[in-house]
């Protein structure tokens, strides 16, 4: 069981435009990144898994890159075998794993605020709100696949209006629904701060790609740092959570 300290805890805060609440975000998680690290390495175990079951190799597209000579219109080939078995997977794979991202918000604010890191906070999202947290995944899944399908250029400018879901639902022990609704209103209000962040944190989290793909399993988690850093910039910082 959990519950929020009420006494004033120490940390910064950053100012309530992109490039501050970036800056912030690289300065946490220069601290949590190995954290981070732990978390793609489920991932990717998780991600081979499906694509063992399913027979889909999510990676071949890269390995003939460049062999499209400047035509990538096939760089994702949706009628491969096990395509479709695999991104359901995929999806279901991130849903379960979100608990995980909300582990590392938690560690970004303990961090933030010179509290003493222990390796299971990373799991607090399966011990806390557990079930709000999975649904407001789930929700927000179906939301931005749909939204990919339409050319993918809409997931751009609809992702943004989800960005402070994860850390409301944890700092605040939200439900999905109260989650969703809070965070959509405060974005819509601000909406070019948090498309700006999300943009920057985005690009980001998948310039790691250029290191021989390898290297995003060390900046692929940065987004949900910026995150926490988006919610400390609007909604302050934090209360401290003590487990009992």
């Amino acid at each position: 069981m959990s519950e929020f300290n009420e006494f004033d805890q120490q940390g910064s805060v950053p100012e309530r435009n992109t490039s501050s609440i970036i800056s912030h975000a690289f300065e946490m998680y220069k601290g949590v990144f190995l954290y981070g690290l732990v978390i793609m390495i489920i991932f990717f175990i998780g991600d081979f898994v499906i694509q063992s079951i399913t027979g889909y190799n999510s990676w071949s597209g890269f390995r003939n890159f460049r062999d499209f000579d400047g035509d990538y219109s096939d760089f994702v080939s949706w009628n491969r075998p096990g395509v479709s078995s695999y991104y359901s997977g995929y999806s279901f794979l991130g849903i379960l794993m979100s608990p995980l991202y909300v582990g590392l918000i938690y560690i970004t604010n303990k961090f933030n605020t010179k509290e003493q890191i222990d390796f299971s906070d990373l799991f607090i999202g399966y011990r806390q709100n557990l079930g709000n947290i999975l649904l407001y995944s789930l929700i927000t899944t179906i939301i931005l696949w749909i939204s990919f399908a339409m050319c993918f250029i809409p997931v751009i400018f609809v992702y943004p209006l989800f960005f402070l879901g994860y850390p409301i639902l944890l700092f605040e022990n939200a439900t999905a629904m109260d989650a969703l609704s809070k965070t959509y209103n405060l974005v819509k209000e601000n909406y070019s701060v948090f498309l700006g962040t999300a943009i920057l944190g985005g690009l980001i989290s998948l310039s790691g790609i250029v290191l021989c793909c390898v290297g995003i399993v060390f900046t692929a988690c940065f987004m949900e740092v910026a995150m926490y850093s988006a919610y400390c910039a609007y909604l302050g910082r934090p209360r401290q959570i003590t487990n009992k």
